[in-house]
């Protein structure tokens, strides 16, 4: 069953309010500072959701289009991006992690029986998804690290 556009409105300014609470709290963030930009992230995403759905796009995911997108908007060069990056610049990453593993949660509780047929498969892949992430990323900060002279 596809979301209604008062559904993914709904979600993305309840994700905004929650990324603007939680910047504010972890990371001493202020709502005049940053609230434009919560809700700058919201439209972007909005965004690539309505790109996802167009027929000849919506064969890759929605979290591609709103990448896609936020990266277009934030090229120098691009009329406004320098506005767009000065108003989400103050948004720390980590603040906006906190609904999306929120929603993560609660999408997997509606998925327990699916879960619980996994049973202990899904235990090694969790496992090497993880160990390949961290091994992956720790290569490339070594190499980063050496590259700038730093390590």
């Amino acid at each position: 069953m596809k979301d209604t556009w008062a559904d993914i409105i709904f979600i993305l300014i309840t994700t905004a309010v929650l990324v603007l609470i939680s910047n504010i709290v972890g990371y001493g963030g202020s709502i005049q500072r940053d609230l434009i930009g919560a809700l700058l992230l919201a439209v972007i995403a909005a965004g690539g959701v309505f790109l996802a759905r167009l027929p000849l796009l919506n064969k890759l995911p929605i979290v591609f289009w709103v990448s896609v997108l936020a990266v277009v908007l934030s090229v120098p060069g691009v009329p406004g991006a320098e506005w767009i990056v000065a108003k989400t610049k103050d948004i720390n990453f980590l603040a906006t992690t906190t609904p999306i593993l929120a929603y993560a949660g609660l999408a997997l509780g509606k998925e327990i029986e699916g879960f619980k047929k996994l049973s202990w498969r899904i235990v090694p892949i969790c496992l090497a998804v993880s160990t390949g992430s961290f091994v992956c990323a720790t290569l490339m900060a070594e190499i980063m690290l050496h590259l700038e002279g730093i390590f």
